[in-house]
């Protein structure tokens, strides 16, 4: 089909997808204070460090889910570090393969204080029946290796759950 052909269908067909949704105001409002008492516990954004401790990826891609536009993580002042020293929470999946019980006792221990961990997904939490237990290549739940502050189960969590057990973590409850 030649270029032309292809410009004249567009032109003809013209805008095909459904007009976007209005805007909900008290969605807005909502993120507004939950942003707002982030400010409030931590006087800047709550910084996360992700550590993946032998997963099968289930759930990273729940995290990546949370940053995009729909979930909006930062703009709620949720925000990830490469680097634990810059981070106030850890967020760990998978359970701890034992080549890595060394590397997140050290991440641990590299995060200042105050700090949260929040196991996430079946295996991290070590429920009964999820995908990777306690074997030879597995210490087992991540509250085998470190503390954990909360666990949000699932296999994978849903990113809504992921974000609830983060604000769980640091608000205590």
């Amino acid at each position: 089909m030649a270029t032309h052909l292809i410009l004249q269908k567009i032109f003809k067909t013209g805008i095909v997808s459904e007009p976007q949704p209005a805007a909900d105001l008290a969605l807005r409002t909502h993120e507004q204070q939950l942003h707002a008492e982030i400010l409030k516990v931590f006087g800047q954004a709550l910084v996360i460090r992700h550590i993946d401790a032998g997963s099968c990826n289930g759930c990273e891609l729940e995290i990546h889910a949370l940053g995009g536009p729909y979930y909006n993580i930062e703009g709620i002042g949720v925000k990830f570090a490469a680097s634990p020293r810059h981070a106030d929470l850890l967020l760990v999946t998978g359970p701890v393969s034992r080549h890595l019980e060394t590397a997140l006792k050290r991440t641990f221990d590299a995060t200042p204080e105050p700090k949260w961990v929040v196991a996430m997904g079946d295996c991290g939490c070590g429920a009964a029946g999820a995908m990777f237990g306690p074997n030879y290549a597995t210490i087992g739940p991540v509250r085998e290796v470190i503390p954990v502050d909360v666990e949000v189960p699932g296999c994978p969590p849903t990113p809504t759950a992921i974000l609830q057990g983060i604000l769980a973590a640091v608000s205590g409850k």
